[in-house]
């Protein structure tokens, strides 16, 4: 293969590539994420009521991985989803699960959002659904090295009141392993600034905010969660390219888009891959970054994702080395612990080369911390989905600051 020195491009690189790039996945739904086997097993174990509880049946009466034509077709899926994540072993274990298959397609980091009010059926207290989730993701940080933090949801097309709910939670949550707030859910016909309170209350204790703009409304979403709410960063946003004025806010303030790009096909927000705008931000130089969204009802991946824009967008090696750098500048972690991984994954990017090739790492720096060295991911050990012990009040990401402030010291 030859190779184009303008762009840094040989061809076709394969999927398996694209599995051993280091990555983030910022914007990854808990309740779109779960296994196929697992939905089965849990409805089996807590007799409800499915579809079918044949894989193959399921999948086609879920419509995972189809054009559904719509965001509300698409969202018909978390109604079975649902249906089983309403226990704190339900809970764990797809969190657990999540990360686990986040790390096997080597995410370094993950923001995993839900709403913790869609949980609570069989009478779960809504702090009990957090703690589950943070069980889970903590268990799978410590077994193996994946970091992890959660953003809760709002969901517009209910009551503001139920997203000031969650806000609180989200602030009570805040150092905890709570890193963001969103507003989810049906985005026509249920407009951002409803929900202004709950976005007020977040800002006023200076947590990060992401909003669903831009997937099934026009450009005027995605103002309106700048504007009126204060969004950070913008969920989706495929239609922005029909504001050009906004387009250049959103570039000018450096405010990430979270991309998803199989997602927004299926969901009608695009027609295809070869015509999503993601090129075209990238190539106007908005921080673009690339996600899964739900890795279960779109039938994706982080490394799928970025082989599709590869493969169907025409981006280049370089163009994806940027993307991913873009997933860790946008992450919602602190600036230090966040050039700390800056650093990292720029170096690490360097052996993978145009041509395919992955040149061997460089031995670790012995005066480094012996934390501040990435271990190759080794034999996953069987863990034991048991919620009995609460979730300690350290996350993940506060864990790293400590790590950093002692590295520091020395």
């Amino acid at each position: 293969m030859e190779t184009d020195t303008a762009t840094g491009s040989v061809g076709t690189l394969p999927l398996e590539f694209f599995q051993q790039l280091p990555k983030t996945d910022l914007h990854v739904h808990l309740d779109g994420s779960l296994r196929l086997e697992t939905i089965i097993d849990l409805a089996k174990k807590h007799g409800v009521d499915m579809p079918s509880y044949d894989p193959a049946e399921l999948r086609r009466a879920m419509r995972l991985g189809q054009n559904t034509g719509s965001l509300v077709e698409y969202l018909k899926a978390f109604d079975v989803t649902l249906r089983v994540l309403q226990t704190e072993e339900a809970l764990f274990r797809a969190a657990y699960e999540l990360a686990e298959d986040a790390a096997r397609e080597n995410v370094r980091y993950m923001e995993v959002r839900y709403a913790p009010m869609l949980h609570t059926r069989l009478g779960l207290k809504l702090t009990s659904v957090v703690e589950a989730v943070l069980a889970g993701l903590r268990a799978a940080h410590d077994n193996l090295g994946i970091e992890s933090a959660v953003i809760v949801c709002g969901i517009r097309n209910i009551s503001p009141h139920s997203s000031l709910e969650m806000a609180e939670l989200a602030v009570a949550y805040k150092n905890r392993g709570v890193v963001g707030f969103d507003l989810a859910g049906a985005e026509y016909d249920n407009p951002a600034k409803h929900h202004k309170a709950a976005f007020q209350l977040v800002r006023d204790n200076n947590i990060n905010c992401t909003i669903h703009a831009g997937e099934a409304y026009g450009p005027e979403s995605i103002a309106q969660a700048i504007h009126v709410c204060g969004a950070h960063r913008i969920g989706h946003g495929c239609r922005l390219r029909e504001n050009g004025d906004l387009l250049h806010y959103v570039n000018d303030h450096r405010i990430p888009l979270e991309a998803c790009p199989s997602s927004n096909v299926q969901t009608g927000a695009v027609r295809d891959l070869a015509s999503h705008p993601l090129k075209l931000y990238y190539n106007l130089g908005l921080r673009v970054t690339v996600n899964t969204d739900n890795r279960l009802v779109t039938d994706t991946t982080v490394s799928n994702e970025l082989w599709l824009c590869h493969t169907k967008m025409g981006m280049s090696l370089r163009d994806i080395k940027t993307i991913l750098v873009s997933g860790f500048k946008s992450a919602f972690m602190p600036f230090h612990i966040k050039q700390s991984y800056l650093r990292r994954v720029t170096e690490e990017l360097e052996r993978f080369q145009p041509d395919g090739r992955i040149l061997p790492a460089r031995k670790p720096d012995a005066s480094r911390h012996e934390q501040e060295t990435w271990l190759p991911r080794g034999v996953v050990p069987p863990v034991s989905f048991d919620v009995a012990k609460p979730a300690s009040d350290v996350s993940p990401v506060h864990a790293a600051v400590e790590r950093a402030i002692e590295d520091g010291a020395n």
